[in-house]
């Protein structure tokens, strides 16, 4: 089964408790009030100093959100050390820190189609936001007048342009954080702080190198039987875009590539490939050398076994063997007639569903557009309800879908909306970058009606590489008050992420897998799911005083204290046995079917080195840390 793969990602043998066994000879951080294995950690202030004892006075300089484990207390000292492994490295007076119990971090989404996120001074403030009348015309009034130069309660606003975390890490550390409503709904009001994810003393970073915008769009086309007009139609599209561009100035700031996917040849081993790498955007080539190397794209010969296909896989190839670092304009077109096949299948080649291919997706910056095919054949096998809903999920980007539907699926009516789309990303290319997309003087160039959509995911890569351009950075701003959701648009403004290292990642992922284990072997048995859940816990912690598995009352305790206390909800942290025992064996396999999606997405995450950073003074591998947003936790 799919789950099975699942390694034991970063430490194979330091599990639960164990983890911290291990290093009982050294000195050990003083643990949070309550928790057994989780360590007080803390953030100096701009300005404090890192003293050689409790009592000196002098001591030297350190730079501002530096994250430190706290050892020992002592008359308003706190002696601190960057590593949990390590030891003490001096004091610190505690009113030059700040507690980060929960590792959580902001990190801004692209603020295209937003309007950009306030910090104001005080949690009251913010809450009288979120309360008002009219919260869009209250946070409108507000921005107006910070604009204006009348600030009120604003102390720091979002930059203009947009902030590759990635490329130009900040350190936007959540001091506390809440859900606004009771039950855990609506969204997340938070205090944070803000500053340079820079080594201690450094300034902050420069802006890059000037680099051109370059933009690579990549087909992700369905190539099973039934498909060749298809393909024809996208073949010809590039063609007819290649020669329309010509040897304009945008020819050498952008590039095609394309993907062809089927389905696993464990059912079809005629199917010839699941997935295949026609051409991948190459700016070491000429603009027209990917029609050759795609002229010998077709369709299958045969039939699949079913209708639904291996989407995913396709998205993840073009995902994984394209270097979309290099680009600024990143865009995937899918092209289907056909659903698409769910991770949990046993021939899915990935083990990834819809929310977790999007996330990797997202994690890169790059827009998804789906472009599906109602033909008559996929309103008989009536898949395109259910085809519909999985597309507009994936292709969501920056709170809009990418989605679009050819009604009737004729290949007449594809060429049209794939020639529109191409062409109007093309030249929003052409418009950053000021350059000539080589209409002028072609009478045979339609004219192409402006998109929202498209005029939104170019204003999208516009920040971001304005942002790359500028060496555009977090707001300079201590502490304040912000909410995840912009109160004008609605649209998600701060990701909240809770930064695990790879020591936690690795045992998460470990405790899931015992669930998941536990769940596969109750099936028969749904009576017996807990029992198997203690036993099999009980025999993975070399603590036996860790965990009291004779009141296991609901599955929170087996996912890791690092959870407890996040602003988020948790449905099989929850779960009880009572509950589980209540629902139909539908929903208890729904539960175990996300708990592999999620196994799968952290897996592509331990093994997304790009995505790994060492915050400040901690140099252990097991200390590296991930973020992962509060939605995609157990």
């Amino acid at each position: 089964m799919i789950h099975k793969s699942i390694k034991p990602f970063h430490l194979a043998a330091t599990l639960l408790a164990g983890a911290f066994l291990a290093h009982s000879a050294m000195a050990a951080p003083l643990l949070i009030p309550g928790k057994q294995h989780l360590y007080q950690q803390v953030l100096t202030r701009p300005g404090a100093s890192l003293l050689p004892t409790a009592q000196a006075t002098a001591g030297k300089d350190i730079a501002g959100f530096t994250p430190y484990y706290v050892f020992a207390r002592q008359n308003g000292q706190l002696q601190v050390g960057p590593d949990a492994e390590g030891t003490p490295t001096g004091w610190v007076s505690e009113t030059q820190t700040m507690p980060w119990t929960h590792t959580l971090i902001g990190i801004f989404t692209n603020p295209a189609g937003r309007s950009r996120a306030m910090f104001l001074k005080d949690a009251a403030s913010e809450q009288g936001l979120l309360t008002a009348a009219d919260p869009a015309q209250q946070a409108q009034t507000l921005l107006t007048n910070a604009h204006d130069g009348h600030p009120g309660p604003v102390l720091a606003m979002e930059p203009e342009d947009h902030i590759n975390f990635q490329r130009q890490p900040y350190f936007m550390p959540i001091l506390e954080a809440r859900a606004a409503q009771s039950d855990g709904s609506g969204p997340v009001i938070i205090k944070v702080a803000s500053g340079t994810m820079a080594d201690n003393g450094a300034k902050a970073q420069a802006p890059s190198p000037a680099k051109p915008f370059r933009g690579g769009l990549v087909f992700v086309i369905d190539t099973t039987q039934s498909m060749q007009p298809y393909i024809d139609q996208t073949r010809e599209a590039i063609n007819q875009i290649v020669h329309t561009v010509g040897q304009s100035s945008v020819a050498k700031d952008f590039r095609f590539g394309l993907v062809a996917y089927r389905d696993s040849l464990k059912d079809s081993p005629k199917l010839e490939y699941a997935t295949k790498l026609y051409a991948k955007p190459d700016f070491s080539k000429p603009l027209d050398s990917i029609l050759p190397e795609i002229s010998s794209t077709h369709d299958a010969s045969v039939s699949s076994s079913s209708f639904d296909e291996d989407a995913i896989a396709g998205i993840k190839t073009a995902l994984d063997d394209i270097d979309w670092k290099e680009l600024s304009g990143k865009y995937i077109v899918l092209i289907t007639d056909a659903g698409a096949r769910g991770g949990s299948h046993p021939n899915s080649a990935t083990g990834l569903d819809i929310p977790e291919i999007h996330q990797l997706a997202e994690d890169k910056g790059i827009a998804l557009f789906v472009v599906h095919l109602l033909t008559p054949a996929a309103a008989a096998s009536h898949d395109d309800t259910k085809a519909r809903a999985q597309y507009t999920q994936l292709s969501k980007f920056n709170g809009t879908s990418l989605y679009y539907s050819v009604p009737g699926g004729t290949p007449a009516a594809f060429r049209t909306k794939v020639q529109s789309l191409s062409e109007q990303l093309l030249q929003s290319i052409s418009e950053i970058t000021g350059t000539d997309a080589g209409h002028e003087g072609n009478a045979a160039a339609p004219a192409v009606p402006e998109d929202s959509k498209v005029k939104l995911v170019s204003q999208a890569m516009k920040l971001a590489w304005l942002g790359d351009q500028n060496g555009t950075h977090a707001p300079a701003m201590i502490e304040g008050y912000s909410t995840s959701v912009d109160p004008v648009s609605t649209k998600k403004a701060i990701q909240v992420n809770v930064l695990l290292t790879r020591d936690q990642l690795s045992s998460m992922a470990q405790s899931l897998q015992r669930i998941l284990d536990a769940g596969e072997q109750s099936k028969l048995a749904p009576q017996d799911f807990f029992q198997k859940l203690q036993a099999v816990f009980a025999a993975s912690t070399r603590d036996p005083n860790a965990m009291d598995m004779g009141h296991l009352d609901h599955i929170g305790p087996l996912l890791g204290e690092y959870l407890d206390g996040l602003p988020y909800r948790s449905e099989l942290a929850q779960l009880t046995p009572s509950e589980w025992l209540s629902m139909s064996a539908g929903q208890q396999d729904a539960i175990l079917i996300n708990i592999r999606h999620r196994l799968q997405l952290y897996k592509n995450f331990e093994e997304s080195n790009d995505s790994w950073t060492s915050l400040p003074g901690r140099t252990s591998e097991g200390e590296k840390v991930h973020p992962v947003p509060l939605d995609k936790l157990p």
